[in-house]
C-alpha cells in the first residue's frame, strides 16, 4: 500500500488551522489534523472529504511530551512520511499584570511555546533523516512586541519565534525548511465576529485577515524553492496600522 504525503497540522481549529488543513489536502496532501478531543475535528474531516480530500483527526494536547511523541510516531507508521508539520496553537490571553496568575502564565506559556518544541523535536527526527521537509510556526504581533496585558501572551509567542529562528539556522543546512508567520491583525472568525462587531464589519472591505488567504500563504512557503526560503512572513490587510 502506498504511503500519503501527510501534512501535520497541530492546533487545527475553526479557522486558520482548518484552512490550513484545508488548502494542503485540496493538495493532495492526507491532512492529520490535531486537537484536544478529535470529537471536535469531525467537521473538518467530513469537510475535507467531501470536497475529495483526505484526512484524519487525532485527539493530542500539545503540551504533553508522550502524546507528541505518539502522535508522530502513529502518522509515520500508519500513514506516511510528515512532509510538512505546521504549529498553529493559540493562547491569546489578556490580564493586567497584577492579575495575571501563575498558572495562567504556565499554562499560556505550554500551549504557545513548550508545545512547539515538542512539535519540532519530533517531527525533525523524522524529517532529518530524509533531507526535507517544511516545519511552518503560527506567530502573532505579540511575537514582536509585547503589549500592555499581555505579559503571558507576548511571552510565549516570542519564545516560539526564538525557537522558529534557532530551528531554521540549525536545520536548513540539513534540508529543512523552518519559517515563522507573523499574524498581525483581526482574524475572520465567529470570535472576532461576536465580540468586536465594528472590527468585523471591516470584513466588507477586505479589511480583517480571510484564513484562506492565510492559508495559501503557508501553501506558498512549503512550495519555495530552497534556493529562496523565506524565514519570516508577516501578514496583515491592507488597512492595518502597524
Amino acid at each position: 500500500m502506498t504511503q500519503a504525503r501527510a501534512a501535520l497540522i497541530v492546533g487545527a481549529g475553526d479557522s486558520t488551522g482548518g484552512a490550513i488543513a484545508r488548502r494542503f489536502a485540496r493538495e493532495g496532501y492526507l491532512a492529520c489534523v490535531t486537537r484536544r478531543h478529535a470529537e471536535a475535528l469531525q467537521p473538518l474531516v467530513a469537510q475535507i472529504e467531501a470536497a475529495g480530500g483526505r484526512a484524519r483527526a487525532f485527539g493530542s494536547d500539545a503540551r504533553r511530551e508522550e502524546q507528541v511523541v505518539a502522535l508522530v510516531d502513529t502518522i509515520e507508521r500508519e500513514v506516511g512520511p510528515i512532509e510538512v508539520a505546521v504549529y498553529n496553537v493559540g493562547g491569546n490571553v489578556r490580564f493586567p499584570i497584577r492579575e495575571l496568575t501563575s498558572r495562567v502564565y504556565f499554562k499560556t506559556w505550554e500551549m504557545g511555546a513548550f508545545g512547539g518544541f515538542l512539535t519540532a523535536r519530533e517531527v525533525a527526527k523524522v524529517m532529518v533523516p530524509r533531507g526535507r521537509g517544511t516545519m511552518l510556526f503560527t506567530g502573532a504581533t505579540a511575537s514582536l512586541r509585547g503589549g500592555a496585558g499581555f505579559a503571558a501572551f507576548a511571552g510565549a509567542k516570542h519564545a516560539l519565534r526564538a525557537l522558529a529562528q534557532s530551528l531554521a539556522r540549525e536545520l536548513g543546512p540539513l534540508g529543512i525548511h523552518v519559517a515563522h508567520v507573523v499574524i498581525d491583525g483581526a482574524i475572520d472568525t465567529p470570535f472576532i465576529r461576536d465580540s468586536f462587531p465594528e472590527r468585523y464589519a471591516l470584513k466588507e472591505k477586505d479589511g480583517i485577515l480571510d484564513p484562506e488567504a492565510i492559508a495559501a500563504n503557508y501553501w506558498m512557503l512549503h512550495c519555495q524553492a530552497r534556493s529562496a526560503w523565506t524565514h519570516e512572513l508577516d501578514l496583515r490587510p491592507w488597512i492595518e496600522k502597524w
